[in-house]
């Protein structure tokens, strides 16, 4: 029987497995991530040897950690033969066989997330009954990997074909096989209707949940498959390609060099971003004028991914090593190498130079309505997604998606301030610092709209029985055009 050990990725939902035949000292991993030290360490700590990475497709999300596994191991990479990578690595198709010490991976065609997605099952040696099942972005808890990533045209194919497959899965094998997704909660590859925050399931789970068998039919699944995708971000499109050619092997993570006031001040009217790691409250109490504050969290890396441009170069506003560490690891995750290094001394130092800060305000919800209902001239700027925006927001306010916020800046007013809110605060203090770096007057709203729903307070939302409610509240605020 395998021993296997997951490690998971909570701000990218990405869950990679060691899988380890502790009799003969071999082990594989499956669909690794690129800060490789990990599965290195697990394994030394079981001492066994990885023999083989095995991917289930060529990700979007993430850049993969196979070659450099391979390079750091002399690992076989195994992939799909139907969508070749550009290095070295052993094609399966539907039906091979990869064996290592006494466990065997059978090769299963599951296209949907991708046309040429593969998923494995482990068997142990001699034994026809599998014990568990790699399905990477087919078969996920309580859902399936999303079908619109690879573009409008083949969308309808794709969810068909993940109809297919899943159908397969769950009618097939026997229901105590244990399922291991690569994608799990917190994940854009996941479709948005389910809600399941578990990292693992069973066959035997899946039929009696999973959205395959509550619908009544394939179109039915196509329907509300695609009814429950959202936006994703916007580096994906830069993933893939990297991950067929072969990302780079890097060795160890990199280390941010050290960089006076000076530095970071010409680099920054240069047009180099830096990206202030701290809170949102230390943001906003004092920070550096032009400065974007995305605060070192699990979405640390997706939101940089998805606002600024691919692999743009980057400077950070991290004070402890730890910190500039795991703010590096996420980027590298995700294709950002251009980390210039970061401000020496912090803030601090900054201020000992004599260059110059700023300060954000920040405001709580009741306060907020307080200061709508005097109607005063100020534009709320709603960021979250365009699904959030539908199910409920301030009347009179502004939608444009965090996303968006860039290109569409001239949009907004230069004569009144801005409050930006989002569902909790984390993406209204990004959005809030981006429109400060214009110059413009920024304040971020506390809490957001999670609260102003809780709190009973009135909202517009595309429900006209909802709609109703916000007549109140509507009476009151000035509209901004």
């Amino acid at each position: 029987m395998a021993k296997i050990e997951q490690f998971v990725v909570e701000g990218l939902g990405h869950q990679s497995y060691l899988i380890m035949d502790e009799a003969s000292g071999n082990a594989a991993v499956v669909d690794p991530r690129r800060d490789v030290d990990v599965y290195l360490q697990a394994a030394n700590r079981a001492d066994v040897r990885i023999t083989h990475v095995l991917e289930t497709h060529i990700h979007n999300d993430y850049i993969t950690g196979s070659r450099e596994l391979a390079a750091r191991t002399g690992a076989t990479i195994v992939a799909s033969g139907l969508d070749p990578l550009h290095y070295p690595f052993t094609p399966v198709r539907e039906g091979d066989h990869i064996s290592f010490g006494n466990l065997t991976f059978q090769a299963l065609a599951t296209p949907g997330h991708t046309p040429a997605h593969i998923s494995y099952l482990l068997f142990p040696r001699d034994s026809e009954q599998p014990e568990a099942l790699f399905s990477g972005g087919s078969l996920l808890v309580g859902g399936a990997g999303r079908t619109d990533l690879l573009g409008e045209e083949q969308v309808i194919t794709l969810t068909r074909q993940q109809y297919q497959s899943l159908q397969r899965l769950l009618t097939t094998l026997p229901e105590q096989v244990m399922v291991y997704p690569t994608h799990g909660a917190g994940s854009f590859c996941l479709s948005t209707s389910s809600n399941n925050t578990a990292r693992s399931t069973t066959i035997g789970l899946e039929r009696s949940k999973n959205p395959v068998v509550r619908a009544k039919s394939e179109d039915e699944f196509v329907a509300r498959q695609l009814a429950g995708y959202t936006a994703y971000p916007s580096y994906y499109q830069y993933i893939a390609p990297i991950n067929r050619t072969g990302p780079r092997i890097m060795g160890d993570i990199p280390s941010p060099v050290a960089l006076n006031p000076y530095e970071v001040y010409e680099r920054m009217r240069q047009g180099v971003y830096l990206i202030d790691g701290r809170s949102n409250e230390a943001f906003a109490e004092d920070h550096i004028l032009g400065s974007l504050n995305f605060a070192l969290s699990d979405p640390f890396a997706t939101y940089i991914g998805w606002l600024l441009p691919f692999n743009t170069p980057l400077m950070l506003l991290i004070e402890d090593e730890a910190g500039r560490r795991e703010a590096v690891v996420q980027l590298v995750r995700i294709g950002y190498e251009r980390i210039e290094g970061y401000l020496d001394g912090g803030v601090a130092q900054w201020k000992t130079a004599a260059l110059p800060t700023s300060e954000i305000d920040t405001i709580d919800i009741e306060t907020l309505y307080k200061r709508l209902l005097r109607n005063e001239p100020f534009l709320v700027l709603d960021v979250r997604r365009d699904d959030e925006w539908s199910r409920g927001h301030i009347p009179g306010s502004m939608h444009i998606h965090i996303a968006e916020l860039l290109l569409r800046m001239d949009e907004l007013p230069t004569d009144q301030s801005i409050m930006t809110i989002c569902h909790t605060g984390y993406r209204a203090s990004i959005a809030a610092s981006m429109v400060a770096a214009t110059g413009r007057s920024a304040v971020a709203v506390r809490g957001g709209m999670g609260d102003w729903l809780k709190g009973g307070l009135p909202f517009a939302s595309s429900d006209s029985d909802t709609r109703r409610k916000t007549a109140p509240l509507m009476n009151h605020i000035h509209h901004h055009p």
